[in-house]
């Protein structure tokens, strides 16, 4: 670990603040309704940005800036460089929409999406409970403006105050919850807070119940930005009443910051409350899975039917989490936790990339006047456009879990990490979790089903410029290549995740 200049560790961070406020201020002097000037002026800064993440995480080194409150580490700028890619990919899916909806009215969606993944670099990056936590809001704050920046439309404005009100409460969780860790431990900073319950009740400033009680609110709140059940009420009136093009930017990299939160409260935090925490996750999990496979099954929406994917989704990642630490009568394991918490990067990272591809085919088929929301919609995909129609069906293939897609191969890790630990609870984990897939297969293959034997209820022409086609093809591509290679990208997670704890 490096503790060097404060700018060395916040470097990207700084030009993105940087380049959001010039980005707003040049878009006052763009003319052009689609934003042309902004738009390229965003995608270059977003790729620089990634590009610097990347380098960064390559250099292996993990250096501390402002006085310990972050740390820029391999897992974090990995994960900071895989957001930027996503918001960049959102933005070139989503701008023709939001361009035929008047969305881009000001260019608010560009310098908002800018402020949203700063949001998420300062969640990521943080090692103290107010930088996690201002992270937090600014990303918050501006997925509220985001959802509602349709503003003549009904259901958009009204996912807008759902979210709202809810993540208000969300938040207020997470902070009741942060505020009795750092009363019973006497710090904010993650290492000294790990230091202090390592100490046990000596090294406490208050009872062991006050920090147990903040934990199950922290708990709370990373639940419901995760989506998991109970706390997953607002996922999908937010994706089916957002504007798609906002549906994707919520459910994609946002995903990426409420992992790398995860990992960095209740790993580096409150490592030794495992057996605490494993519990409530272990209970999330099941029930997320249990509930969104079959919720899912029930929806004729699109949109409302991947949210409850989603939520499964997430189920199956915090099991990997689960897998981590191993509570054996020695104490515990924590032998697995490279490769378990390495198997959930790769969960979510691979996730987030079917997403986008999914999401970037409903986009394209939506046009001025039509939204692409309903399954029936998809009717007959495949006469229409056997490229998109595939492009869906891979990802759909992948979200099952089928071979040789990166889907099937992200399942299969974090089921190893299960069984690596050889405990009968996390066997019975592991054995429901694929029952559960095999239901949600369902509501997938129908998909393909659809798009591909059902007569088209659409006759209209798929347009798209070339940079939507080029990325959208890439996309779908490394769904299936990361399938058949996975090696790579595996190495790349389970070394990232390691560097926490050399």
């Amino acid at each position: 670990m490096i503790d060097q200049l404060s700018w060395v560790a916040a470097y990207p961070e700084i030009l993105l603040l940087t380049m959001a406020s010039v980005i707003a201020l040049v878009d006052l002097s763009v003319k052009s309704p689609m934003r042309t000037a902004t738009y390229v002026l965003t995608l270059l800064t977003l790729a620089v940005v990634a590009y610097l993440q990347g380098a960064g995480a390559a250099s292996g080194q993990t250096v501390v800036g402002f006085g310990g409150l972050i740390v820029s580490d391999p897992m974090g700028q990995w994960l900071k460089c895989f957001a930027a890619i996503a918001m960049l990919v959102t933005l070139v899916y989503g701008r023709a929409y939001a361009g035929s909806r008047d969305m881009l009215r000001g260019g608010d969606l560009f310098t908002l999406s800018l402020f949203a993944l700063l949001g998420m670099f300062v969640m990521i990056a943080g090692h103290n409970f107010l930088v996690i936590y201002l992270g937090l809001e600014l990303l918050t704050l501006s997925s509220y403006a985001l959802v509602a920046l349709r503003r003549d439309d009904g259901k958009a404005i009204e996912a807008a105050m759902k979210y709202f009100v809810l993540g208000a409460l969300a938040s207020g969780f997470l902070l009741y919850g942060l505020s009795l860790v750092y009363g019973a431990t006497g710090s904010l900073d993650l290492a000294e807070v790990m230091k202090a319950i390592s100490g046990g009740p000596a090294g406490l400033k208050s009872s062991a119940q006050v920090l147990t009680l903040g934990l199950v609110f922290v708990v709370a709140g990373l639940a419901f930005k995760l989506g998991v059940v109970p706390f997953h009420m607002w996922v999908p009136d937010v994706y089916h009443g957002a504007p798609t093009a906002i549906t994707l930017m919520v459910g994609g990299a946002p995903k990426l910051a409420a992992f790398a939160i995860v990992i960095r409260l209740l790993v580096e935090g409150m490592g030794p409350l495992a057996i605490d925490w494993q519990q409530m996750l272990a209970v999330l999990a099941v029930a997320s899975l249990l509930i969104g496979n079959l919720a899912a099954i029930a929806q004729t929406n699109l949109k409302r039917m991947l949210a409850f994917s989603t939520i499964s989704q997430m189920g199956f990642m915090l099991l990997g989490l689960l897998a981590g630490v191993v509570v054996g009568q020695k104490g515990l394991d924590t032998s697995n936790m490279a490769n378990a918490y390495g198997a959930s990067m790769f969960y979510v990272v691979t996730y987030v990339l079917t997403t986008l591809a999914t999401f970037g085919v409903i986009l394209l088929l939506s046009r001025d006047g039509f939204e692409s929301e309903e399954i029936a919609d998809l009717a007959g995909l495949n006469q229409r456009s056997p490229l998109y129609a595939g492009v869906m069906a891979v990802c759909m293939f992948s979200l099952a879990g089928v071979p040789p897609l990166v889907g099937f191969y992200a399942k299969l890790s974090v089921l190893q990490a299960l069984l690596a630990s050889s405990q009968p609870f996390y066997i019975g984990l592991a054995v429901f979790a694929v029952v559960m897939s095999l239901i949600g297969a369902f509501y997938y293959l129908r998909l393909v089903k659809v798009m591909y034997f059902d007569a088209p209820t659409q006759t209209a022409g798929i347009s798209a410029g070339m940079d939507v086609r080029s990325v959208l093809s890439v996309n779908g591509a490394l769904v299936l290549v990361l399938g058949i290679v996975p090696g790579g990208l595996m190495a790349l997670c389970a070394k990232a995740v390691a560097s926490l704890f050399a």
